[in-house]
């Protein structure tokens, strides 16, 4: 009789366990199949280019990235994008009324990297893989020759956490969309410093650019990206 009850109660607990978690055809998440993909991205780089505009800000941008995953969880993304940027000048030789000018065109190739911390590890979830990450990267812009200043954008380092995810329309298909925070420095030429020949200050009211000899600044720039990828298998 005891060892039958023992059967009896334990083949009470047989259906509730196989109920535990999901059915496979019903689970909401799913492998993601490949380690490597390629997308190409468009977007568009916000920010003021600094309190006085003169540093490349508002403008689409396009490029392409390659991601590698290293494990579940870790992802590296290395991409290039251009963008036609704008961009004013100031002008610190002349009056007042006639400093700032713009905006212009400015010319801006990104190169950089990203260590990618990928939220579901190597799974989606309702076919989303949500992620963050930092971005490691440098700027270059072209020259300007309207600008006599003595500025020059050059190339930059830049630094900038991101949050994105990706959804995946089929297992080797998905759509990209991210946003960046960009910080960089804006250095001002030495000029800024000096009163304008045409209209100068005095020592109680200056009318140079920058007065208090506080030649750079940090400036951010949120960059919203978006992309089709492929994943392949090498």
């Amino acid at each position: 009789l005891t060892i039958g009850a023992l059967i009896a109660v334990a083949g009470s607990f047989a259906p509730a366990e196989a109920q535990v978690g999901h059915e496979p055809g019903a689970s909401p998440y799913e492998d993601i199949d490949h380690a490597h993909s390629f997308t190409p991205v468009a977007g568009y780089f916000a920010g003021s280019g600094g309190k006085f505009g003169i540093g490349a800000h508002n403008g689409y941008t396009c490029g392409i990235r390659y991601d590698l995953r290293a494990g579940k969880t870790v992802q590296f993304g290395f991409s290039a994008a251009r963008g036609a940027l704008d961009r004013f000048i100031v002008d610190p030789f002349v009056a007042l009324a006639r400093r700032r000018s713009g905006p212009f065109d400015q010319t801006t190739t990104f190169l950089d990297a990203t260590i990618q911390f990928n939220v579901t590890g190597a799974k989606t979830w309702h076919r989303l893989a949500p992620y963050t990450g930092v971005t490691l990267g440098v700027a270059s812009g072209e020259d300007l020759a309207a600008d006599t200043s003595g500025y020059d954008f050059g190339s930059k380092f830049y630094v900038g956490p991101q949050l994105g995810t990706r959804f995946f329309l089929t297992r080797n298909l998905h759509l990209r969309a991210e946003v960046r925070g960009v910080f960089w420095k804006v250095n001002y030429p030495t000029s800024f410093g000096i009163e304008p020949p045409e209209e100068p200050g005095t020592p109680e009211a200056p009318n140079a650019v920058i007065p208090d000899g506080k030649l750079d600044e940090w400036s951010i720039n949120p960059w919203f990206q978006v992309g089709l990828g492929y994943m392949v298998r090498f």
